[in-house]
This record gives C-alpha cells, sequence and structure tokens, in this order.
C-alpha cells in the first residue's frame, strides 16, 4: 500500500509541472520524461507481479536509462541536485542485473553492468565505475578476450583514480588470463591475436605505472623486476642511451 502511495504522490507531482500558472509555462519537456518513468517502472511492477522475467529486466533497463538520461540533462544544465535520479539509474541497472542472472543470461547481465560503469566514467566518476566493470569481468568469465576488455577498463578508472598499485595488479592479472588462455602457437607459449595485443598494452602500462611508483627493490615482485629489466637495459652505444633510466626523467 505505502508503494501505491509513492507512485501516486509521484504522478500528482508530475502532472502538477503540467498546470499553468502566473507568468510561468508548463515544463512539458521535463514533465514528458518523468511520466515516461513513472510508466516504465509501473510496467515492471506489472511483469513482476506476472512472473514474466524478461519483460521485467526490459522495463528496468528503460526506466534506468530514463533516469541516467535524466542525470545528465540536469549535469549539463549544472543544476544543483542530490544525485537523486543517479541513485534510481544504478538501483534499476542493479535490480536489472539480478533478474538477467536469474534467468541465467549472463551476457545481458555484463553489457548493462558496462553500460553503468561507461556511464559512470563519462560523468567523471571512475571510483564508482570500478565495482561495475569487475561484475562485468565476472559475469564474462565464458568469453575471455570480453573480460579482458572489461579489466582494461577497470585498470583505467583505477589509475584515473588514482590508485595506481591497484591498477598495476589489475594488468598483472590481465597478463597472467592472456598466457593462460590464450590461443598459443604450436610448440610454444606465447599467445596469440588479440590475446598478444592485450599483453603488449599492458606491459607497455606496467612499465610506466612501475616508474611511477618506484618501489623498493625489497618490495618489487619478481614479475615486476623481471619487466623492467627487459627495458632498462645499457646501449652499447655511447650516443644512443635509449634505456628506461634515461628516459625516466622525460616520462616523469
Amino acid at each position: 500500500m505505502a508503494a501505491e502511495g509513492d507512485f501516486l504522490t509521484r504522478y500528482r507531482a508530475v502532472s502538477n509541472k503540467l498546470k499553468k500558472r502566473f507568468l510561468r509555462k508548463p515544463n512539458v519537456a521535463e514533465a514528458s520524461e518523468q511520466f515516461g518513468e513513472y510508466c516504465v517502472r509501473r510496467v515492471m511492477l506489472c511483469e513482476q507481479t506476472l512472473f514474466n522475467a524478461p519483460g521485467e529486466a526490459l522495463a528496468l533497463t528503460d526506466a534506468a536509462r530514463l533516469f541516467l538520461a535524466s542525470e545528465q540533462e540536469t549535469r549539463a544544465l549544472r543544476v544543483p541536485g542530490f544525485d537523486e535520479n543517479m541513485q534510481a539509474a544504478m538501483n534499476c541497472y542493479s535490480f536489472a542485473i539480478k533478474v538477467y542472472i536469474e534467468m541465467n543470461q549472463p551476457v545481458m547481465a555484463a553489457s548493462l553492468s558496462l553500460e553503468l560503469g561507461n556511464a559512470l566514467k563519462e560523468m567523471n566518476r571512475p571510483g564508482e565505475a570500478i565495482v561495475h566493470f569487475q561484475r562485468a569481468a565476472e559475469l564474462q568469465i565464458q568469453t575471455p578476450i570480453e573480460a579482458l576488455l572489461s579489466l582494461w577498463e577497470m585498470a583505467s578508472c583505477k589509475i584515473l583514480s588514482r590508485d595506481h598499485e591497484g591498477a598495476l595488479a589489475v594488468l598483472s592479472e590481465m597478463q597472467h588470463m592472456c598466457q593462460e588462455r590464450g590461443l598459443q602457437l604450436p610448440g610454444t607459449n606465447t599467445p596469440v591475436g588479440a590475446y598478444m595485443d592485450i599483453i603488449a598494452k599492458c606491459e607497455i602500462s606496467r612499465v610506466l605505472l612501475l616508474m611511477l611508483l618506484e618501489p623498493p627493490p625489497q618490495k618489487l615482485l619478481p614479475e615486476h623486476a623481471q619487466t623492467l629489466e627487459r627495458y632498462a637495459w645499457e646501449s652499447f652505444d655511447s650516443h644512443s642511451q635509449e634505456s628506461l633510466k634515461a628516459l625516466q626523467t622525460e616520462l616523469w
């Protein structure tokens, strides 16, 4: 009964925005968008009552995207607020993901986790996006390339959040995954195709992060020491000291 009262209160609030007032035009655009949110949430409740999980998931996704659009518009207009639309969007995404997991559709659940993570990242909230990219990677366990791409986004958000050690750990995990799951060349331990590209991107980022962190030798993990050793060589040509040590100042 309380939920019904909440919806009626929201319905009346939206309706009031369409009423004409002295020297004020009705806010038709905002009311239209809020009516859309109201309707899809009512559809979701109906589908839930009918035990129609696909319909419920679709209505939840529609509601999430409408709330997200409202939040993006509010931010574009620089209107002060309490992130209520963003919180509603996150709740709808979370419920839709849960429904897809219960339906044994991890691919759909992962796509929504990615959608929410990307939205938060674009809103300059990378710290909040991390958990959604991680969730997507966990749901993509049967599709390793997609899981690796989700982990790459997770590492990117950790760097943006200045969690450099956390980013280094994720990149190292990605390299291990590539070595374990990558299609191997006959007679070698070398991954091929997209796995090689991901390894190259991870290694470049790991080297730069290690140079930024400058961990003391006693705290340097063996795998990180080996990575640095591959690049910190001293050139025999005195005219081309192209080692990491020579370039560190410029890189900083």
